[in-house]
């Protein structure tokens, strides 16, 4: 099997999306075959996806979307609990 790795395509130019292999090499040649998804890329920089966490948290503060919780360590914890695996006993 091929590897696969995620990237954006601009014109003529890939940009490789998180860590690529070692076959890839950035003073040679490397072929690939590169299928257009149906999905659009969204591309937003890590100060953009910051406002957007901030628009998101502001909102949820607005709307008192965690108001039921009376403590916040006891929430979590209950959140967090270790699940049974499937195929696995406890």
């Amino acid at each position: 099997m091929l590897p696969t790795y995620k990237a954006i395509l601009r014109g003529n130019h890939v940009e490789w999306c998180g860590d690529v292999d070692h076959h890839i090499a950035v003073d040679h040649p490397v072929a690939v075959h590169i299928t257009i998804l149906d999905d659009p890329v969204v591309t937003t920089g890590v100060e953009s996806q910051g406002k957007l966490m901030a628009t998101a948290l502001e909102r949820l503060a607005e709307i008192h979307a965690l108001a039921d919780v009376a403590d916040p360590a006891v929430w979590e914890r209950e959140i967090r609990q270790d699940r049974v695996l499937p195929g696995r006993q406890e």
